[in-house]
């Protein structure tokens, strides 16, 4: 119990320590890419220092397989360099023994991050997205779904409009029963726009079947209206960006992702993308597990033995491989050519097996 507890306390703080150095280095590469990106946009320094801040945590989560790998192998080359593992070895202690106290630590983070990064990741996401947009356009574009149907807002230097669609089609290039209603910068409604349906294209939302009230102080709004077949909206809007406002399940939280999948289905969008990612994150600690597992195959080992370099190189080369792979999988899930289980689980656990083989290779011969 004493020897475990050793190991789950040095591997703990080898993740630590690596994770706080690969923060650091993520930081500095954000803040040099954003600064490239908005300093065209005239966004002060200490606003980019800003965004960084809140893109960092989302990489950092994103890496987190490769701190696993990494953290994994400085902790089993530490061992084997100060003899430990040796001792270990000697004193009756397989190697599957040995890896109880880091697998334990990797399921432990492996559910920290579901349950607690996984929201604070969300909220800076979220957050991130919406400041970014403010930057680049001057007010933020952003897409809300809730019971009562879809909710979308653009901005520009006309103002802000709000667009509520009672239905849309799955990737919301059309909406149905669709209202406009436009303000002014820095000032109230100026019209409402009605509309029996809104196709994105060319820049603009093409209205069919249109009756517009312009709102003016001291009018009146129904003896003004205008009706007309055909009607054209500029917008900032594009396919790609409503599709990041509620394509991207990483600004949402794990908690609140199944009641969105619930809406996402009731507004008439194909909720697949989040379903994936939602048992993808679930299946994430398991994930993180394979990951130790995978690094120990190639590093429990003595150093003595030589080869320690290749060693490494193949443990890592082997986690990028099954990182790939489990991406890839995904994709293939949110595409439907796949089941959904299979996609996010599949992967974790054909790397547990594989792992497990060849640790019980290197052990029984």
């Amino acid at each position: 119990m004493i020897l475990h507890a050793y190991f789950a306390r040095r591997f703990a703080l080898s993740v630590l320590m690596l994770t706080a150095v690969l923060f650091a280095i993520v930081g500095v590469i954000d803040l040099v890419d954003l600064t490239g990106s908005f300093g065209k946009y005239d966004v002060s320094f200490g606003r980019i220092i800003g965004l960084t801040l809140l893109k960092a945590p989302e990489t950092v989560n994103e890496i987190l397989p490769l701190i696993f790998i990494l953290s994994t192998i400085a902790f089993f080359v530490g061992l084997a360099r100060s003899s430990e593992l040796v001792a270990t070895r000697a004193a009756g202690r397989s190697a599957l023994r040995a890896l109880v106290a880091p697998c334990v630590v990797a399921l432990l983070i492996g559910g920290l991050a579901l349950t607690m990064l996984n929201p604070i990741v969300a909220g800076t996401s979220k957050y991130y997205s919406e400041l970014a947009e403010g930057y680049r356009t001057g007010g933020a574009s952003t897409l809300s779904i809730s019971g009562e149907g879809l909710w979308l807002r653009q901005g520009g230097a006309e103002g802000q409009t709000v667009i509520r669609a009672w239905r849309s089609n799955s990737d919301a290039s059309v909406l149905y029963d669709v209202t406009f209603l436009s303000y002014a910068p820095g000032g109230g409604p100026i019209r409402r726009i009605a509309a029996e349906s809104a196709a994105l294209e060319n820049g603009g939302w093409s209205l069919r079947g249109v009756k517009l009230w312009p709102l003016r102080p001291g009018g009146n709004a129904e003896a003004d209206a205008e009706l007309h077949d055909d009607y054209f909206i500029a917008t900032t809007l594009t396919l790609e960006r409503i599709r990041e406002s509620f394509g991207r399940p990483s600004s949402i939280s794990i908690w609140k992702l199944p009641e969105f999948i619930e809406q996402l289905e009731q507004a008439g969008f194909s909720s697949r993308q989040h379903r994936v990612w939602f048992q993808s994150e679930l299946a994430r600690p398991l994930f993180l597990v394979s990951m130790v597992l995978v690094a120990s195959a190639f590093t429990m080992r003595h150093t003595r033995l030589g080869g320690t370099g290749i060693a490494v190189l193949a443990a890592v080369l082997l986690g990028f491989g099954l990182y790939f792979i489990r991406s890839f999988a995904q994709i293939l899930g949110e595409n439907g050519q796949i089941p959904i289980a299979l996609a996010a689980w599949a992967p974790p656990v054909a790397a547990v097996l594989l792992a497990l083989g060849l640790l019980l290779h290197a052990e029984d011969g």
